[in-house]
């Protein structure tokens, strides 16, 4: 049973806390949510509950970063997005400090609390700011990879995390690199491209098609900023369809990001996106929106074979 995304990464936050005493997490009062909870019980003295004042979070957590500390801002990724984006642009990006912007509850993990609490804009708003590195975790290994890159890399970053449990396929011993997609499955008749807890989905899609004599090609684009260009061109030109598929909005996000990629190299490949369709989803079982509004496995098998016609 894969283990759930916040949850591994608060067991990151609070092993790497350790090692390292520059580490320092600010949370806004949902730290049972964020999983931070377990940092602030081993490391009271670099754990700062701000209230639910997310603005003011983020002001606090740019003020840190000058005195060499590591910031880690935790909180519900719609709210970190939104509420946040002001000094997230006016104070991380345009100074380029070295802050971590950590979404919880991407996408629409937070199921039950509805579309107030559902992000779905945050990649489009967090990859529009200069200087962010924008990173979407996939399971729980790339979960602690994240973590422990965040701490070794300079400037900032927004990381997206789920509620939910997910699974890549990847062990322990898997390798990543920032910048650098991972191909989690080959295939020579298309490509899906996804990040998050859609890798798994694309996964599912990979088997459902297979049944059909279909050989699809499965890339976790985990860093969406910046984006693995050459992977995109080259799946692009062996396999001839792309679908891209995200956890979001289709505008703005990932698969906005895989097309400005393909139209700037000139790619001929059909391309289909699969993500909310520029609206909120409702209020219910997390599997249940993920299947209405066409984020499950059997939408993205069927955006690959509408790909694949379109040759």
């Amino acid at each position: 049973m894969a283990k759930a995304i916040r949850d591994v990464f608060g067991e990151s936050l609070a092993k790497y806390g350790k090692e390292n005493e520059k580490i320092v997490v600010l949370d806004a009062d949902v730290s049972s949510s964020t999983k931070t909870s377990g940092f602030g019980k081993q490391f009271p003295d670099r754990f700062f509950n701000c209230g639910i004042a997310e603005y003011n979070m983020i002001n606090m957590a740019a003020g840190l970063s000058t005195t060499d500390k590591i910031p880690f801002v935790n909180t519900f990724a719609v709210f970190l997005s939104t509420i946040g984006a002001l000094p997230a642009r006016a104070l991380l990006s345009y100074t380029n400090l070295n802050v971590k912007l950590c979404g919880a509850y991407g996408g629409l993990s937070d199921a039950y609390d509805g579309p107030s609490h559902h992000a779905i804009e945050d990649i489009a708003i967090m990859r529009a700011l200069p200087n962010f590195t924008v990173v979407v975790a996939s399971d729980e290994y790339q979960t602690d990879w994240i973590v422990k890159t965040a701490i070794e890399t300079e400037g900032p970053m927004y990381i997206r995390l789920s509620r939910a449990s997910a699974c890549a396929g990847y062990t322990a011993d898997t390798k990543f690199t920032l910048g650098k997609a991972n191909v989690v499955k080959d295939g020579k008749d298309a490509t899906v491209i996804a990040c998050g807890v859609m890798v798994q989905q694309a996964i599912k899609a990979a088997e459902l098609l297979k049944a059909k004599g279909i050989d699809v090609k499965v890339v976790d684009m985990f860093t969406v900023k910046p984006i693995d260009a050459e992977m995109i061109i080259k799946s692009a030109a062996e396999t001839g369809a792309v679908v891209s598929a995200e956890e979001h909005n289709i505008m703005g996000g990932l698969g906005s990001a895989v097309a400005e990629v393909m139209a700037t190299a000139g790619c001929t490949a059909p391309l289909e996106m699969v993500g909310l369709k520029d609206t909120h989803a409702e209020t219910g079982a997390y599997d249940a929106l993920l299947a209405k509004y066409g984020l499950d496995g059997a939408a993205i098998a069927a955006a690959v074979e509408r790909a694949i016609a379109r040759k």
